[in-house]
């Protein structure tokens, strides 16, 4: 594979980004377009002019149809698969193309079937494990969703799985998927990019005391990172701690509210609680990772969390659920804790003891609360394993060897 490009398809990208499926896309992208020219396709709408486009590194947007009146509940899926039918036009000349999530998936199907050409896809998390997602699309939007997903999956012609855990995740969900199609590459961080700031601006910019402890935790507000157990939680935390949320980009109005209940319920019983609602600026969130005493994971659908390693890239100790790809990510007692899950159902993932859930995960943060020096320690720890596991430029490269390997003899 030489001068035929990579299509990269995906709903987000700089700078629309709100979660990791576009964190993943936007440093892939970079890595991949100094050893093969790349074309990202994304979701639109987007400025004219991109500081990452280069010679060898091309963006192009796409805006959805209207879509039919009177079809609210899944009116937003109908329009996604619009996006996705002008994405998989004028792909005929490309290499390889790979999608991103059920957002893009179709795109990528369809492009195989018009073109001719291998259809790869990762696997940044899967819709039978997310049933909670039909509260954001809608049963019928959630049905669009799963077919989407599904179509594409047992046709791409690889699956990427974040991690080992997501691999295992895919051939239970999706027992039509030959195992040998399946690969295992890891999300991935820049160290460049994510490193301990010293400074207090934003900190102080948004309430956050830098002489006391603080608890941080950054992620949407969605059933699968857990929030809501969190703040269960928090209430056992050490009083002279603080609770920093940077939690914003609610899936429905109705979480929306049941976490702002949560927060205001907190508030009442405890000092200390910094709610920052809404998504902040890279080097904001850098900042607040960098003086995080303890950095909480409480998910219960993870298949890696690239936010853990957002975290250890900045030194942050790491307390996080026991699910998915988390343990292959952190170390547990070298570069936190990790707090062991079991769900009631493979299905909701709701704690099968919500309250021992709780206990468990405030009982490990206030463990590293209470001994400074080795959350010190840990967070050096996760650095290294950062720097050491998960460096972007061999992730490329990895990818590389993949489409390399679809391509015709």
């Amino acid at each position: 594979m030489s001068e035929p490009s990579v299509v990269l398809l995906t709903r987000e990208y700089p700078p629309n980004v709100y979660g990791g499926a576009g964190v993943h896309v936007d440093y892939l992208s970079r890595e991949l377009s100094r050893l093969v020219p790349v074309e990202v396709r994304c979701f639109g709408p987007r400025e004219p002019e991109d500081e990452r486009m280069s010679e060898s590194l091309r963006v192009r947007s796409f805006e959805a149809w209207p879509g039919p009146a009177g079809a609210e509940a899944y009116r937003g899926a109908l329009r996604t698969i619009s996006v996705d039918l002008a994405m998989a036009a004028g792909i005929e000349g490309a290499a390889v193309v790979h999608s991103h999530t059920w957002y893009a998936n179709l795109a990528g199907h369809l492009a195989k079937l018009a073109h001719g050409v291998p259809h790869v896809m990762t696997t940044h998390s899967l819709e039978p494990l997310r049933p909670w997602k039909a509260e954001q699309l809608g049963a019928g939007g959630y049905a669009v969703s799963s077919f989407c997903e599904r179509t594409a999956i047992e046709a791409a012609d690889a699956v990427i799985a974040v991690s080992e855990e997501m691999g295992r995740d895919v051939l239970s969900s999706y027992p039509a998927v030959d195992a040998g199609r399946v690969h295992v590459i890891h999300n991935g961080i820049d160290l460049d990019e994510y490193r301990p700031d010293p400074g207090v601006d934003v900190l102080e910019r948004h309430g956050v005391d830098p002489a006391s402890p603080s608890v941080v935790f950054v992620g949407r507000i969605t059933r699968q990172k857990g929030i809501a157990h969190l703040l269960d939680a928090a209430a056992a935390f050490e009083p002279g701690a603080q609770l920093v949320l940077c939690a914003g980009a609610p899936d429905t109005p109705e979480i929306a509210r049941e976490i702002a209940q949560k927060v205001s319920e907190l508030r009442a019983r405890r000092p200390g609680v910094v709610w920052i609602d809404r998504m902040l600026e890279k080097p904001e969130v850098i900042q607040l990772l960098s003086h995080a005493s303890v950095f909480v994971c409480p998910s219960v659908y993870e298949p890696l969390g690239i936010v853990n390693l957002e975290a250890m890239a900045c030194q942050a100790p790491v307390v996080a659920t026991a699910t998915g790809g988390i343990p292959e990510v952190v170390e547990d007692g070298v570069t936190g804790l990790v707090v062991p899950f079991e769900p009631a159902d493979p299905v909701t993932r709701t704690p099968k003891d919500p309250a021992g859930f709780a206990s468990a995960f405030a009982e490990r943060v206030n463990a590293l609360l209470r001994d400074p020096s080795r959350a010190r320690a840990m967070g050096r720890a996760g650095r290294e394993r950062a720097a050491d596991l998960f460096g972007w430029r061999s992730i490329a490269e990895r990818t590389l060897e993949l489409y390399r390997s679809l391509a015709p003899a």
